[in-house]
């Protein structure tokens, strides 16, 4: 890797204006989404009827930039060479980012711009990866190194954003999460499985001049043996893929374990790679399996197996674990095979759907469930676990959330102010409602009473609460001035009903809305 050539080409990349805002202005909108769908004929219908309407004119170097490494065209050696004054063709070979062939340069890799908004602010970088399935027009190779997907985005917005001595990104891939995790910690250790991956990481890392980052080749947490972080990140290869001859074993995806087990392995692993109060975020997919047909457990829930698989965590970690989605699975194997290049239609594609729905019958698994997994080691002495919450949040939903790491660590510190807190303190404390939350009223035609009420978060999940008549009033009553204890006793006055019993009712409401966000201590 000559740093010297790559700090060229970032020189190139910033006179060239080679931004995320500039490119889809370059052919607008609907262009832009088709290329995010691996269509590249309308942004090339584009730009070619801008070069006809302007054939005086130069092109500006974002658009010969992005005709050679998004659309994949060939283009000859003096456009690139005023597209890339600094580094020139020359130094571009020899990074190894295009090639030459009868005359014309085309891409050997994928460069593109990136943007982003993180707790921090706006930021944009370029990310090297290997050429997508669009340039690339068949399948992908095994050893393919991923650009910035979408389940990068996801994580990289889940990502907690306060401060860290040290993060772990375990499977990093193209580095995008090692990236990230760089602006709020001191150092960052990236691993991977893959030699390739990890040489396109720090290309990343030099080309955005980003600091603090070593990289380590091996598998899982071997690279890391006895040692111990802040935070750990991972995008692992999560997809469950049939073990057997003929079905390609994508690097960037298939963790060379059968079914779920490797997403089981980091969970039970990760524990003992934490620091007391460190957190662990990765993504992950778990079967849902047919029972023994008795009759007394027609299926083993998935979330169910990953309460199994903390359970007998090497270390007694808290558990958050939210199941956004859900895929049958016939829509599971059509989803992956399509992402490895192989369409309905094409030579071998009805094979491979046979693969994976016969190695699905052999587990009995019926579905897949898809979702987040954090974990944390807790402060106190090991067994003090307080936090152990499995839910289905469909509204998690999201290709880039920006904001949701923010909230899970407003969440975390909620959960732990009022776990310890017995009703006694609770009772003591005085709340306010968050600032995004909202209360709907719905009427029947000349009524006075609503006959719904629901309470809806604008930020995080976006979650709604069902109210009844004392919950709504309390909420609405939390502006900081009266303390939990005296609302519930001028509610109690004002509804005429037993203080005691409503307080007994209203407790276990109120901990539900400050551990979800809709209620802060004052």
């Amino acid at each position: 890797m000559d740093a010297q050539l790559i700090d060229l080409l970032r020189d190139d990349l910033v006179a060239a204006r080679y931004r995320v805002d500039v490119i889809e202005g370059l052919w607008g909108p609907a262009a832009a989404a088709a290329l995010h769908r691996g269509r590249t004929l309308p942004a090339r219908r584009v730009l070619e009827a801008s070069r006809a309407s302007g054939a005086a004119e130069p092109e500006p170097a974002a658009a010969t930039l992005a005709r050679l490494f998004l659309l994949g065209e060939a283009l000859e050696s003096d456009a690139v060479s005023r597209a890339l004054p600094r580094v020139g063709p020359a130094g571009m070979v020899e990074l190894g980012l295009l090639d030459s062939h009868g005359g014309h340069l085309h891409a050997l890799l994928d460069l593109r711009p990136y943007s982003f908004v993180d707790s921090l602010g706006a930021g944009s970088w370029w990310i090297v990866s290997d050429l997508g399935e669009a340039v690339l027009g068949r399948a992908l190779d095994e050893d393919h190194v991923l650009g910035v997907g979408g389940a990068s985005l996801t994580l990289s917005g889940l990502m907690v954003p306060t401060p860290a001595r040290t993060v772990l990104d375990l499977g990093t891939g193209c580095g995008i999460q090692a990236m990230h995790a760089a602006r709020h910690a001191e150092r960052v250790v990236a691993t991977d499985i893959s030699e390739r991956a990890l040489e396109l990481a720090r290309f990343n890392a030099r080309l955005n001049g980003i600091a603090g980052i070593e990289f380590r080749h091996g598998s899982l947490f071997e690279p890391v043996a006895g040692e111990r972080f802040d935070r750990i990140v991972s995008n692992p290869p999560f997809v469950i893929t049939p073990r057997r001859d003929g079905v390609p074993q994508y690097e960037y995806r298939d963790g060379g374990l059968e079914g779920d087990a490797l997403v089981a392995r980091v969970i039970r692993q990760a524990g003992e790679h934490l620091e007391p109060g460190g957190i662990a975020q990765l993504l992950g997919n778990w079967e849902y399996r047919a029972g023994s047909g008795d009759g007394d457990s027609p299926t083993l829930d998935g979330l169910e197996r990953v309460r199994s698989w903390v359970a007998s965590s090497a270390v007694p970690v808290d558990a958050w674990v939210i199941e956004r989605e859900r895929q049958d699975a016939p829509t599971y194997a059509e989803t992956w095979i399509r992402d490895g290049g192989t369409r309905p239609g094409a030579s071998g594609f009805d094979a491979l759907y046979a693969a994976w729905l016969d190695d699905f019958d052999a587990r009995g698994v019926h579905e897949v469930g898809f979702g987040y997994v954090l974990l944390r080691r807790p402060w106190a002495q090991a067994g003090d676990v307080t936090l152990a919450r499995y839910e289905r949040v469909a509204e998690a939903i999201g290709s880039n959330p920006i904001g949701l790491g923010d909230h899970l660590a407003a969440c975390l510190e909620a959960h732990d102010w009022q776990a310890h807190r017995g009703d006694e303190a609770l009772l003591a404390a005085t709340l306010v409602y968050a600032g995004d939350v909202t209360e709907e009223r719905h009427y029947w035609p000349g009524h006075d009473d609503p006959v719904v009420m629901t309470l809806r978060q604008g930020g995080g999940f976006a979650r709604t609460v069902p109210l009844g008549t004392a919950l709504a009033a309390f909420v609405g009553a939390c502006d900081g001035d009266l303390g939990v204890r005296a609302l519930c006793a001028a509610l109690a006055e004002v509804l005429e009903v037993d203080e005691p019993a409503l307080t007994a009712e209203l407790l276990p409401q109120v901990r539900d809305l400050v551990a979800d966000g809709f209620l802060r201590p004052a």
